[in-house]
């Protein structure tokens, strides 16, 4: 089991990152739709921190000899969820991008113009390359 020191320690770390994700959430800095695995994993952790008895007989009832084990068992399933969704997030965008390229090269030709590389697309929009502006705000 663990001391009640190390307990308080890892509840309210656990309760620091919540707010920290929270808090960027907040900001716009990360999508809600990205952050929702590690959201649900904090949650989970914090609960199985406020009550460890109840991880020991998770891992019992599972067949698994020590909670630490189960701690590295889950750790390994929720990297697995993470992964997951992350993938799926960049083949979506991929096919997205793939999309948009096919779309810009059809209104390119139709319109008779030819690619533009390097200086010339600077040329082409001028003070529309700024660093972290939004296409949405592109005039």
């Amino acid at each position: 089991m663990m001391t009640s020191k190390f307990q308080t320690i890892l509840i309210v770390g656990i309760v620091l990152l919540l707010l920290f994700i929270l808090n960027m959430i907040r900001k716009r800095k990360l999508e809600l739709k990205y952050s929702l695995v590690w959201l649900i994993v904090l949650v989970f952790l914090l609960i199985m921190a406020m009550m460890p008895e109840k991880l020991q007989e998770i891992a019992t009832g599972l067949g698994i000899y020590s909670p630490i084990n189960m701690i590295f068992f889950l750790g390994f399933v929720f990297s697995l969820a993470i992964i997951f969704v992350l993938t799926v997030t960049v083949s979506r965008l991929s096919a997205r991008i793939r999309r948009l390229a096919q779309i810009v090269a059809m209104m390119n030709r139709y319109m008779g113009e030819e690619k533009l590389e390097g200086e010339e697309v600077a040329d082409a929009l001028p003070g529309q390359l700024e660093e972290n502006k939004p296409m949405d705000d592109w005039s």
